[in-house]
């Protein structure tokens, strides 16, 4: 696999650069599709655009083998890396490495087209740039929508992690991710002097109270098993010290590990914020997005990921991952069909750990290399597979 790509490792680089540069949010990846699109009809491939944003390509004939998926927005995030390709948009960048999972997937593309002019893959490969990842409850459920899968046997993703070093994968069979929700508590009251609270409904202590007390209630009415974990983002309210403000609001999100737990916990935060709310006697306007639940890896899907990266990478190339607490929608896929998402190591051996959805989040590019040649090695292996079924 390495010898056939060594000839576009230079090229993608400097697409995953120019992607670095020119981040897009949820549903505005026009220029990235754009990009890709034009990149893969270059190819002699026939990409087709998902309405709005994103896109998909098939190579190969005859029945869809196994697809490939990698998400193409960005974070509205301060770019804070220093890098000369830095982004170029204010308040907006790849600070979760889709840049490189783009750059990863159409890495695979040119590869296997390649292989696929020299001697037919025996089976399709479909390949996902799928938009707005980003955004609960996901672009993922659109492109389902608009038939991404069908025909689809099994799905396969990957994810950079900047705890794991360059040349590694980190794989779990079960649960790899977890439920994540969006949550927006916004209060009103009446608002006066801080010398006279009784005279106001004191709205900044009620914004304490629920930032405070709605993940205690949590932590102890479901099962702790289950690492229900709520955290707040942003809360905001009033202009001077003196003042107590008539708005407020605090947003943050909710997560858990299970997918069964995840219903209830639901159900119970927006009735303990409602509560605890109750006696300040303030108004309470609760915006609760349920997002997505666990991305539940396959053992058979896995299986294929590690196999690919001890073959590419080497024997100890696969390590084994925490189910991690964030969200991914890639699960409403591997609700549709069979599926699995691995972790690509990201970091510098002997560098700095860069933590995601920071400013300063730096992927090591030899990673794109590590990405394609894992991933397009496993389709490889599920077109024989495949094949060789058929034909037994």
């Amino acid at each position: 696999m390495g010898a056939s790509l060594a000839p576009h490792l230079e090229e993608l680089t400097g697409i995953r650069r120019d992607l670095h540069r020119h981040p897009e949010l949820s549903y505005r990846e026009q220029r990235t599709t754009d990009l890709l699109v034009a990149r893969l009809e270059q190819a002699g491939l026939r990409p087709q655009r998902f309405e709005g944003t994103g896109a998909f390509v098939d190579i190969g004939r005859g029945p869809i083998r196994i697809a490939l998926r990698a998400d193409i927005d960005a974070l509205p995030i301060l770019e804070e890396t220093g890098l000369a390709y830095a982004s170029e948009s204010m308040g907006v960048a790849h600070s979760c490495g889709h840049d490189i999972h783009t750059t990863v997937m159409l890495g695979v593309a040119l590869v296997l087209a390649e292989l696929d002019a020299g001697t037919p893959l025996g089976g399709t490969v479909r390949i996902i740039f799928q938009p707005a990842e980003e955004m609960m409850p996901g672009g993922a459920l659109e492109v389902i929508a608009q038939g991404a899968l069908e025909g689809v046997p099994r799905i396969l993703a990957l994810h950079c992690d900047p705890r794991i070093d360059v040349g590694l994968v980190g794989t779990r069979i079960g649960a790899i991710t977890s439920a994540s929700d969006t949550v927006r508590v916004e209060l009103s009251g009446r608002g006066g002097h801080t010398s006279r609270p009784h005279l106001t409904e004191d709205l900044v202590f009620a914004l304490a109270a629920i930032a405070v007390n709605v993940p205690a209630v949590l932590s102890r009415r479901i099962d702790v098993r289950s690492a229900v974990s709520v955290v707040w983002g942003q809360i905001e309210a009033g202009s001077a010290p003196n003042a107590i403000p008539a708005h407020g609001f605090l947003s943050g999100t909710l997560r858990c590990l299970d997918a069964e737990a995840w219903e209830s916990a639901g159900e119970l935060l927006d009735r303990a914020v409602r509560e605890v709310a109750a006696p300040f006697g303030v108004d309470v306007k609760l915006e609760h997005i349920r997002g997505v639940p666990p991305v539940v890896n396959q053992e058979a899907e896995t299986g294929l990921l590690e196999a690919a990266a001890r073959s590419e990478l080497g024997s100890g190339a696969v390590v084994l991952t925490p189910q991690s607490m964030g969200g991914e929608d890639f699960a409403w896929m591997t609700q549709q069909v069979p599926g699995a998402m691995m972790r690509l190591g990201t970091r510098t051996p002997g560098g700095e750990t860069f933590d995601l959805h920071r400013g300063d989040y730096a992927p090591d590019e030899a990673a794109i290399s590590c990405g394609i040649r894992v991933m397009a090695a496993a389709a490889l292996q599920a077109v024989d597979d495949a094949g060789n079924h058929v034909v037994g």
